[in-house]
């Protein structure tokens, strides 16, 4: 138990037997990050094991139906939508498969394995986090300047956009690979959370994703700020108490909405990102390391919860789900009625013929979450 509370000892006895196998020595080193006892790990492999094909499953159906829809890929706040989607596809994947993999089945791989497997958890989330940080732009110059929100955000700019963020997210991720790792291998000043990782890499990510937060939060309280400004103004305008009051709840709601979508991500992020932080300054305690295994699993649940609090929440995405939905029971009927009688084919076919969903000059917007003002 004593080697297992410091990582200097472990190296010391493993330096004192050279005989070990290269791969008896990296698990000896890596039993230090091997936290989790066995009624933890049945609970966080169960969140694991379920919340990993539902986030997969979630946002494939809506990457999906935007690539399907041409009204929808055409548009930069889908865009961003799908983006979102398709880094929280990854990260259902690289997070769980890698999570698994070492705190569950204890898998030792050396470094190039392991921060390999770590760039590419590192890459989803920042990714996710980046995209949602566009989306919350995208909103504010819908609101900020609604007259020339098409031509300030175009396709092209938008693609842009995203190159520049992949490349971004790419790079980062990649910087223990390149070099960037801790100069003891596994021993102290190194992380306590992840092996071979420099605590000034940890603390640059961390402030990294920090700012991306804290940007979100600002572009948020900016769109509520040009609400209330609106509907105030316009409440002025009006007059009339009864309407002016109707016309109000529009701030009320748009609160209500963006709380939903800022509580679930500070709730998710901030612990993980907390206990990261401390990491970089003091050295965590065995109950602190388990602490933060369970705490990484709710960033997974965030990339399970985005679908929800974004994609679904458009009307075009809604409709364009219910035509996809209603497009595949037909085509199963008349696959069906095929079946049964051969002579019929022709007729049948005619009937399981699909069509685009119609397109209309809306988009999701934070407008569209308060259509009915």
């Amino acid at each position: 138990m004593e080697e297992l509370e410091n990582p200097s000892l472990v190296l010391t006895q493993v330096k004192e037997n050279p005989s070990a196998s290269t791969v008896n020595r990296s698990c000896e080193n890596l039993e230090f990050y091997m936290v989790l006892i066995a009624a933890e790990k049945t609970a966080i492999g169960s969140i694991c094991f379920l919340a990993g094909p539902i986030t997969l499953l979630e946002n494939a159906v809506i990457l999906g139906l935007i690539a399907a829809t041409s009204s929808l890929r055409q548009r930069p706040s889908y865009i961003f939508i799908g983006n979102l989607a398709l880094a929280d596809v990854f990260a259902s994947c690289f997070f769980t498969t890698s999570f698994l993999d070492f705190h569950l089945f204890r898998r030792c791989d050396g470094p190039t394995a392991y921060l390999f497997k770590l760039g590419g958890v590192t890459m989803a989330f920042t990714n996710s986090v980046g995209s949602l940080l566009l989306t919350a732009l995208d909103r504010y110059l819908c609101i900020h300047r609604p007259a020339g929100y098409k031509a300030l955000l175009t396709r092209r700019r938008a693609l842009l956009g995203l190159l520049a963020l992949w490349s971004a997210t790419v790079f980062i991720s990649t910087l223990p690979l390149m070099g960037w790792t801790c100069p003891t291998g596994l021993a102290s000043p190194c992380s306590h959370l992840f092996p071979y990782i420099s605590r000034g890499y940890l603390a640059c990510w961390t402030s990294f994703i920090l700012v991306l937060l804290v940007l979100i939060l600002g572009a948020y309280v900016l769109i509520l700020w040009k609400a209330h400004r609106h509907e105030a103004s316009l409440s002025n305008l009006q007059g009339a108490m009864g309407p002016g009051h109707a016309r109000m709840r529009m701030d009320i709601r748009l609160a209500r909405t963006f709380g939903l979508i800022l509580l679930t991500l500070v709730g998710c992020w901030l612990p993980a990102l907390s206990f990261m932080l401390a990491d970089v300054a003091v050295e965590l305690s065995r109950t602190q390391q388990r602490a933060f295994a369970f705490c990484s699993t709710l960033c997974l649940l965030n990339s399970a919860v985005n679908p929800l609090l974004y994609a679904l929440r458009c009307r075009e995405l809604r409709l364009a789900l219910l035509h996809q939905v209603k497009v595949l029971s037909q085509a199963a009927r008349c696959k069906k009625a095929t079946a049964g009688d051969s002579d019929q084919r022709a007729p049948s076919m005619e009937n399981c013929s699909t069509q685009e969903l119609p397109g209309n000059s809306q988009f999701c917007s934070v407008l569209e979450l308060t259509d009915k003002q």
